[in-house]
């Protein structure tokens, strides 16, 4: 009898303290016991309204206005979005970057028929990004003699890439083609562009001798594709 009287003893104290601890918390923090149990009963409110559906028939032009996209040399129309505020110090890394570069870079771009990516390459390694819109065709011409054409677009069941990656020194061109008549992506680079330091257009003639597989590519591919 003794010994369940004990344990009786102890299975009280421990009830009459967790009893005390839970009192003792809403009577020190009645709020936080409040905002607690409202968090619980209604779902969060929303930091931003929910966004609108994109409209089946936006266009080019209202994307360039939203994004605040303008023309560019090379990508049709861009809009720099991010350079690291950290650079790499002159000596940190090898040529063509010897002089120092921002950590990384990355932008908005938008290709329309009457203005594709221009037959151009830059000395960084970069990834296009699929955002919205018509798919884009690129042709690659890799620094070891090959030449490739791949697509950069939302059917991925089909092949296409939500993600290209473009190895540093890589001429490319890029044309859209599909229903809207326009795409709209990014690129982020690696050490970041200096465009003054890293773009280089590129000579079509030249690189039709270099890549004669690809040549009539090279000469015709900013037209825009017949789909």
């Amino acid at each position: 009898m003794p010994e369940r009287s004990s344990r009786q003893s102890a299975i009280g104290r421990r009830s009459f303290l967790k009893y005390a601890t839970l009192t003792g918390a809403a009577t020190i923090a009645p709020s936080l016991a409040a905002a607690t149990s409202e968090s619980d009963s209604q779902p969060p409110t929303p930091s931003v309204n929910p966004a609108k559906p994109m409209p089946e028939n936006v266009s080019a032009e209202e994307i360039k206005t939203l994004l605040k996209l303008e023309p560019n040399q090379t990508c049709g129309f861009v809009r720099a979005t991010y350079k690291s505020d950290l650079s790499i110090a002159p000596g940190g890394l090898p040529s063509p970057f010897a002089d120092g570069r921002p950590l990384g870079t990355a932008l908005y771009f938008m290709v329309t028929p009457q203005a594709p990516v221009k037959l151009h390459r830059i000395k960084n390694d970069q990834l296009y990004h699929y955002y919205l819109g018509d798919p884009l065709e690129v042709l690659l011409l890799r620094a070891n003699g090959d030449s490739e054409l791949v697509v950069v677009g939302p059917n991925v069941a089909g092949g296409q890439l939500l993600q290209l990656f473009i190895p540093g020194n890589t001429f490319h061109t890029a044309r859209v083609t599909g229903k809207h008549r326009w795409f709209l992506g990014a690129s982020t680079e690696w050490p970041g562009v200096t465009p003054e330091e890293d773009v280089e257009l590129g000579n079509i003639e030249e690189l039709a001798a270099k890549y004669p597989e690809s040549s009539a590519d090279i000469r015709t591919f900013p037209e825009p594709a017949e789909k």
